[in-house]
């Protein structure tokens, strides 16, 4: 159940509903349909749910560490000081790299989700930047980084408008270029007056 809540990990949803439904048939048959199934079975599978109660609640608080906050109980080191550094010396290659040993630990980590967009977006991949800053704003725990995310999300803007310029800039310069060439033409096929000329003065 921690998983479901702290996470929202679906893989923990069977579980949980398992056990509602198996709760409901117990309440049901001990209480409101007493005659479908015997008293001893009633109180049997009632003893039953309430040691498996106890065995996920044990569970639970053994994992709840590594679900809250998963960095403190790992071995592996930090890299997110030496990814940032990467990033601002413009080696973006490497920073994706650290940042995602990061995110193998922690996937859930704003400041390391948004040092990845930004390589996203240095390196041209302005999709998958908004796609990672729109994961980001769904994050409860992103709430405390929302001018961060804003001010990415004015420099991705910027990147994708100056994307589209660039890509439109090669079109009107062709549409122009086409245009010359036409006028051209028709200058060159047009005669000029002194070319219409030009024969009655011979024959005179």
């Amino acid at each position: 159940m921690a998983e479901l809540w702290w996470r929202g990990r679906l893989s923990a949803l069977p579980l949980a509903i398992g056990f509602a439904l198996a709760l409901n048939a117990v309440l049901v048959t001990g209480y409101i349909y007493p005659e479908w199934m015997s008293g001893g079975l009633v109180s049997m599978a009632f003893w039953i749910g309430v040691v498996a109660w106890g065995f996920t609640v044990v569970r639970s608080v053994r994992e709840l560490p590594s679900i809250v906050a998963p960095r403190s109980v790992t071995d592996e080191p930090d890299r997110f000081v030496e990814a940032h550094q990467a990033f601002l010396q413009a080696n973006y290659s490497e920073a994706e790299t650290l940042l995602n040993q990061v995110l193998a630990i922690e996937t859930r980590d704003p400041p390391a989700l948004l040092l990845l967009s930004g390589v996203y977006r240095h390196t041209g991949r302005l999709e998958s930047a908004e796609m990672l800053l729109d994961e980001i704003r769904r994050l409860e725990v992103s709430d405390r980084w929302f001018l961060e995310i804003r001010a990415e999300a004015k420099r991705l803007a910027a990147a994708m408008e100056a994307s589209n310029a660039s890509e439109t800039e090669p079109e009107t310069g062709s549409e122009n270029e086409t245009k010359a060439e036409t006028e051209s033409s028709a200058e060159t096929a047009t005669p000029s007056p002194a070319d219409l000329t030009e024969p009655v003065r011979r024959a005179a």
